[in-house]
């Protein structure tokens, strides 16, 4: 040390078997007893350490790093992939919910339209002297029986000239 700063003593690099740091000068202390631990090292436990052990713990120190960092980087990747499949998910659920609101749309058009056509047949039929009109409980009951989903397939259509079939007049009897 001079100046308050080290100065570089000897720019040649350590030899074999050269010890990697230079000893201080001893300092006069009083003299203890010591005793020897387990291993063989002094009592106190502390062995100087070298440039070596320095060296030894940053790349330790590093190779950690690393690990942390790979795992990071993983974990990014992992999070970025389910990010973009959550959102393809979304779209199509979107999509999805989309299809059906504007299928809701058009059965319920449709079943405006069949109420109101069973309206108008309901009422030829007390026009052409049907003796008896339906009550509101009649024309809510078929109103019901529209209104739910067949289980069976589409219903078979009556006859194009608009007459009905054999024994719808006379009670079910079939008219030969």
């Amino acid at each position: 040390m001079q100046d308050g700063k080290y100065r570089l003593l000897d720019a040649r690099p350590l030899e074999r078997g050269e010890p990697e740091s230079v000893p201080r000068a001893p300092r006069k202390r009083k003299p203890r007893k010591r005793v020897a631990a387990k291993g063989g090292e002094p009592a106190g436990g502390e062995r100087r350490s070298t440039y070596a052990d320095l060296g030894r713990s940053i790349v330790e120190r590093i190779i950690e790093l690393g690990r942390e960092s790979g795992e990071a980087v993983a974990a990014a990747e992992h999070l970025r992939r389910e990010a973009k499949e959550n959102k393809a998910a979304r779209i199509e659920a979107e999509t999805r919910a989309g299809r059906l609101f504007d299928r809701v749309k058009e059965l319920e058009t449709k079943l405006e339209m069949a109420e109101a056509n069973l309206r108008t047949v309901l009422a030829a039929a007390r026009g052409r002297g049907a003796t008896a009109a339906p009550t509101d409980t009649e024309m809510e009951a078929l109103l019901r029986i529209l209104k739910t989903p067949s289980e069976t397939g589409p219903v078979e259509a009556a006859p194009a000239d608009g007459a009905p079939e054999d024994g719808a007049r006379t009670g079910g009897a079939a008219a030969e």
